[in-house]
């Protein structure tokens, strides 16, 4: 029997962030020394006190289901973080836990978006928000973050683009990829937007507590009650805490928009695993430590690394303010080194340099490699010298 496969996942294209870490990890497994800068998660094992919460609660019994929404007491930490951190008054009923920040984002697109409804995405983006808006039936309509701006959208562009089938903006800052973050005034002007044209804004934060110099994080969410009630903030543990394997998210904001969203999950995946809830109370409710030591490690290589990799010919890189991406234009690059775009550069350099990075391409930015500084810094610059040494080794 042939199995017809459904339309809606004809048209998806792979994660290229899994397809070139997964190629990367065949190479060294062939015995081949491949520096893989690729994954999108910190190289810190999750902090102890976090692992044995988890470890007591199996112990104690606490392995069956949960509520949809996930536990009251993470609920309840959850709220707290949101006081403490932004000072936004949050309910618990206004909070859903699901499995990742990426599972949050996926339910809610498929709670509010209808056929044909318009969301719209700032470019360079993460990779999965165009797929997860198809998939829910709506239309990607991307506006450039231009470099000269680093790469953030203006509320000039913002208006632009907004039409009467518009329903959200999704907004990420810190950003992955470019690493970028809007300031307060940038926020207040694109809510200004938000409001007027009743767009909701998608706030994606989950790189919040990564942020660098004297830079900081400001939530939209917390800059009036008007733009609380038109955000849903999307966040998790899974950054801040090294907590990537034990997918635990959430969202918060509108009630009602959350309980479809409850609705919704209790019929896909019934709740989040009960196990990585204990232990995400004990990240919020527990020591800190190891995220202040976690944050000054990644700048720390940052700083390190950043100036020998703007060093490289053809290489140009906006300084990033947070996450632990940098996000180079190679195409001066390519073009000195005689490759025809951006992809072939990187297949190249993972082929015949042993180093995996991301081609921009999955991000709507076809000029641009994406480089993870989440692993030592000895292999960081490692990965930087082969990468120069492999251009010099081109160059016309």
């Amino acid at each position: 029997m042939e199995i017809q496969l459904a339309q809606r996942v004809k048209t998806l294209t792979p994660s290229s962030t899994l397809a070139i870490t997964a190629k990367a990890k065949e190479l060294k497994a062939q015995g081949f020394d491949v520096i893989g800068l690729g994954a999108g998660e910190p190289d810190f094992n999750t902090p102890q006190h976090i692992i044995d919460a988890a470890i007591q609660s199996m112990n104690e019994g606490h392995t069956k289901y949960t509520p949809s929404a996930g536990l009251p007491a993470l609920k309840k930490e959850i709220v707290n973080k949101f006081a403490q951190d932004q000072g936004i008054t949050y309910d618990p009923s206004e909070i859903i836990v699901t499995n990742g920040a990426k599972h949050a984002l996926y339910t809610l697109f498929q709670a509010f978006l209808n056929e044909g409804d318009e969301v719209i995405i700032p470019t360079p983006y993460w990779v999965s928000y165009p797929e997860q808006v198809k998939l829910a039936g709506g239309l990607p309509v991307y506006i450039e973050g231009k470099e000269e701006n680093d790469y953030k959208i203006t509320p000039e562009q913002l208006t632009s683009a907004i039409s009467k089938k518009t329903k959200a903006v999704i907004i990420n800052s810190p950003s992955n990829p470019t690493g970028m973050l809007y300031s307060q005034s940038e926020l207040e002007a694109i809510g200004e937007v938000c409001l007027k044209h009743e767009v909701l804004i998608i706030s994606d934060e989950i790189y919040e507590k990564l942020v660098y110099g004297n830079n900081r994080h400001v939530s939209i969410a917390g800059l009036s009650p008007e733009l609380k009630e038109q955000t849903i903030i999307i966040n998790g543990v899974s950054k801040s805490h090294s907590m990537t394997g034990w997918r635990i998210g959430y969202a918060a904001g509108n009630k009602e928009l959350i309980k479809a969203m409850t609705n919704l999950a209790s019929h896909s995946t019934s709740n989040p695993t009960t196990t990585a809830q204990y232990g995400s109370i004990a990240a919020y409710a527990g020591s800190q430590k190891m995220l202040q030591e976690m944050r000054e490690a990644f700048e720390h290589r940052l700083n390190t690394i950043y100036e020998k990799l703007i060093a490289i010919p053809g290489f140009t890189c906006l300084k990033p303010q947070g996450a632990f991406y940098l996000f180079p234009n190679v195409s001066k690059a390519c073009e000195l080194t005689g490759f025809a775009n951006v992809d072939d550069f990187s297949q190249a350099l993972l082929e015949e340099a042993m180093v995996a990075v991301i081609p921009g391409s999955g991000f709507g930015a076809p000029n641009n490699i994406r480089l993870s500084y989440a692993t030592s810094l000895e292999l960081l610059e490692e990965a930087v010298r082969r990468m120069h040494e492999f251009v010099e080794s081109k160059l016309k």
